[in-house]
């Protein structure tokens, strides 16, 4: 199984053989990333996963990082740095 994680302007990967059975803490034991900072969550395929679940033969996990800045609150930002258009008539 491959195990994932992405920050900015770094990406890491690594392959892992794990028994049947196993879940997404042994995983991140097997790795040796079970004591990461910085992590908001784990998904299995893009699906939300947590530590106790369950993996399969293939599985690609990913560690999720949280957001640098709300949506919102970015989109408010580039709004305001922008200068005003005229209306169109």
């Amino acid at each position: 199984m491959a195990l994932l994680r992405a920050w900015p302007r770094r990406f890491d990967s690594v392959e892992v053989e794990l028994p049947e059975g196993a879940r997404v803490a042994d995983a991140l034991d097997a790795a040796g990333w079970s004591a990461l900072e910085g992590i908001a969550g784990y998904a299995i395929h893009g699906r939300r996963a947590t530590p106790a679940s369950p993996l399969r033969d293939g599985d690609r996990l990913e560690l999720l990082r949280g957001l640098a800045l709300d949506p919102k609150e970015a989109r408010r930002r580039r709004a305001e740095a922008r200068p005003l258009k005229k209306p169109r008539r």
